[in-house]
């Protein structure tokens, strides 16, 4: 029973109709839990949809924990080392600011409202029941070490510029922070405006860094592309995989009847 349990709730298999389900049923809840956030007014619609939310919320996280050992394979320790993963936490912040009493009454304790904020962590429930984006986690664990190199490329070109500039116009930047951020700006070829260098030399360098920064940003685009096409059609050559084993054994069953 409790193995059953787990198969629902966890992430979908393609022929498990069941846990399909759940996984719809379980992003249609937390995605009407998040329409309340987009108002400010407290409608008691809102707050039925809260309750039901959360409600929802605490049977999933109670169902979790008990086939935690599934999960995490080992053994009794599951249990007490479940409450403690990623997704666990999530889902407990996903809960508590729902289950705050804190009374109007007390102005200093209005800052406990800020748990309210927390609603939002509702969001990355999604992640575990969206296959898309779990296909999307898969590429950037694989693909971190390039990502990263990338990352730091991108971070000592922010600083190196910034440098530059900096000293070429030491009057149009009134600290380094003004610089770094100018630098990021210009490396994500947003370029606001509000700081801006005015000599000829600190144009020509906007100017390459602007151009630089361009495909220095160019650069992840691609990994994750490429890393994304390769997960699909992985998981796509997995599916046939499947499909021609399925076909053989239905075959050897059919020559032996």
């Amino acid at each position: 029973m409790r193995k059953r349990i787990f198969q629902i709730i966890e992430a979908a298999k393609e022929e498990d109709r069941l846990s399909n389900l759940y996984d719809f049923f379980m992003m249609t809840v937390i995605i009407a839990s998040l329409v309340p956030l987009a108002f400010k007014s407290n409608h008691f619609v809102f707050e039925l949809i809260d309750k039901i939310a959360v409600t929802i919320f605490i049977v999933d996280y109670i169902l979790r924990v008990l086939t935690a050992d599934f999960k995490l394979k080992k053994g009794v320790w599951s249990f007490l080392l479940y409450p403690i993963t990623p997704m666990a936490i999530i889902d407990l912040l996903c809960i508590l600011p729902s289950l705050s009493i804190i009374s109007n009454g007390f102005r200093v304790l209005k800052v406990f409202r800020l748990f309210r904020t927390l609603r939002v962590f509702r969001i990355f429930k999604v992640f575990r029941y969206s296959k898309s984006i779990r296909i999307v986690k898969a590429v950037f664990a694989k693909q971190r070490r390039p990502l990263l190199t990338v990352g730091i490329l991108a971070v000592a070109y922010v600083m190196v510029s910034a440098l530059i500039v900096f000293n070429v116009e030491p009057d149009s930047f009134k600290n380094f922070f003004d610089a770094v951020y100018w630098a990021t700006v210009s490396l994500t070829t947003v370029g606001y405006g509000d700081i801006y260098p005015v000599t000829v030399m600190g144009r020509v360098i906007t100017m390459i860094s602007s151009v630089f920064g361009i495909a220095i940003i160019a650069l992840p685009s691609g990994i994750i592309t490429a890393g994304f096409l390769d997960e699909l059609n992985k998981r796509d050559a997995e599916i046939d995989e499947t499909i021609d084993a399925s076909k053989v054994e239905s075959e050897r069953l059919e020559k032996e009847s």
